[in-house]
């Protein structure tokens, strides 16, 4: 079936950030006394929203804040950077105005915030591409499932089986193929450790924007 919308994570797929989120997880445990458990994400029941990954931090650990405290908590923690520092991957911003020019319909699909999404991608001159944006601060069940990605697709009005997906994670491949779309992987030195994994789950996996490009020259004709 024909490709007609291309659905992007943020993290670790637009945007270099994921360094800056395990020195945030760090920086917030250890400030409460608390040592980071090597199984910090193994098992996060709900998925990995920003809700639910703020829930899962409350509950395992036992924190005196609300779900709502810890959120902004984080924010207030990386907000300065995304709006200011954390930059796109190279071939990013180019990549984007091709899709653009060639009348593709462009998504957001991300465990993010809403609020955090905007700042990183407007500070990167590139928010304007895209036309829907689903976010982890959003009441949907996160990555693997599949939600956030049939959200996006049903408001840019395009069929799950019409999309496809870039992402950077095995949570977040897992989700795009549970939404019945197809998916590219993009290489992120933070998910080296499940590099095999994803490789043998995704429709392709690629070292940067360029061989991205090269790769949607093939599959939706660029």
């Amino acid at each position: 079936m024909m490709i007609k919308a291309i659905i992007f994570d943020l993290d670790g797929t637009l945007i270099d950030s994921m360094g800056l989120w395990r020195q945030v997880d760090e920086d917030f445990l250890s400030s409460r006394g608390i040592t980071v458990p090597p199984d910090l994400f193994e098992h996060l029941p709900q998925g990995n929203s920003f809700i639910q990954t703020a829930q899962y931090f409350k509950d395992r650990f036992s924190l005196s804040e609300s779900v709502e405290q810890i959120m902004h908590i984080w924010t207030q923690m990386v907000s300065l950077h995304y709006e200011s520092s954390v930059a796109l991957k190279s071939g990013a911003s180019e990549l984007l105005q091709i899709l653009q020019d060639k009348g593709l319909r462009i998504g957001l699909g991300t465990s993010n915030s809403y609020e955090l999404a905007e700042k990183s991608l407007s500070f990167n001159k590139v928010w304007h591409y895209f036309e829907n944006v689903v976010s982890g601060d959003m009441h949907l069940l996160g990555k693997p499932y599949p939600d956030i990605y049939l959200k996006c697709a049903e408001g840019l009005g395009i069929m799950p089986q019409q999309c496809l997906v870039v992402e950077d994670t095995l949570a977040g491949v897992q989700a795009a193929r549970n939404a019945g779309m197809q998916v590219i992987a993009i290489y992120d030195s933070d998910s080296r450790d499940q590099h095999q994994q994803i490789r043998e789950l995704a429709d392709s996996f690629v070292m940067d924007y360029l061989e991205l490009h090269h790769e949607l020259k093939q599959r939706v004709n660029l």
